[in-house]
């Protein structure tokens, strides 16, 4: 088994879930709701300021604009207005940030969004061009293995895998999806198990059983989850014994 190696741990922020100041000092990254699925100018502000407080790096987090279901319904929107929506979200963070004294570094899409763009390729081009334009410099954080990651290599993003902490797998190396039983993993020790399983030994056991290869650049917890800050606290003692 190959050592616990240096781990970005990223959580997303802003949503209105109460929690930020306590999970932001737990983590490394923040993934900010940019007004999309949640959060406007003043949900941002706050959080980019709380971010910047602890050394944590600045991320967009944009979703389809359907806060009913919270970015999570599918929506069968074209490709120019899936690149428009990221681009404008990302922008009006950037812009908060910058005004804050920070930058955002990175961006994650959000929910839907994010899942449509792991198995879709037009959906994942156009958000992947998206973010080049709002900035080539940025980091683009897909599922292992997706069609988002292999769009922002395409377009000559630096990406990101990500790995989930608090979500199981299928087969296939998708997320399984939130409406079937075992789709959450709601022990802290089951998910410091699927954490060190898949940065130590770049493989993830799936909810069958199987065990696949995964890439872990980066990890996610979700910060709307009940167990959120338990499972920050949990990770980030972890990695520090490292």
């Amino acid at each position: 088994m190959n050592p616990m190696h240096s781990i970005d741990l990223n959580c997303d922020l802003g949503e209105g879930c109460d929690n930020d100041a306590e999970l932001m000092p737990l983590i490394t990254s923040a993934n900010i709701a940019c007004g999309g699925h949640a959060g406007d100018a003043n949900t941002m502000r706050a959080t980019v300021k709380l971010a910047l407080a602890h050394g944590v790096a600045i991320g967009a987090h944009p979703g389809y604009r359907d806060r009913e279901n919270f970015g999570r319904r599918e929506l069968p929107l074209p490709a120019n207005e899936v690149h428009q929506l990221v681009l404008t979200q990302t922008r009006a963070l950037q812009a908060i940030a910058c005004e804050c004294g920070g930058e955002v570094t990175h961006v994650k899409p959000h929910g839907a969004l994010y899942n449509m763009a792991a198995r879709d390729e037009v959906i994942a081009q156009a958000i992947a061009k998206a973010v080049h334009e709002a900035g080539p410099e940025l980091v683009l954080y897909g599922l292992h293995g997706s069609k988002l990651i292999a769009a922002g290599r395409a377009v000559g993003l630096r990406v990101a895998n990500e790995a989930f902490a608090d979500r199981s797998y299928q087969p296939d190396g998708s997320l399984t999806p939130r409406s079937q039983h075992g789709a959450m993993i709601e022990s802290a020790e089951a998910v410091a198990a699927q954490v060190r399983q898949m940065v130590c030994e770049g493989r993830v056991t799936t909810l069958d059983g199987a065990s696949i290869p995964i890439a872990a650049d980066t990890i996610c917890i979700h910060g709307d989850g009940p167990y959120a800050l338990e499972f920050a606290k949990v990770l980030n003692a972890m990695f520090r014994r490292q």
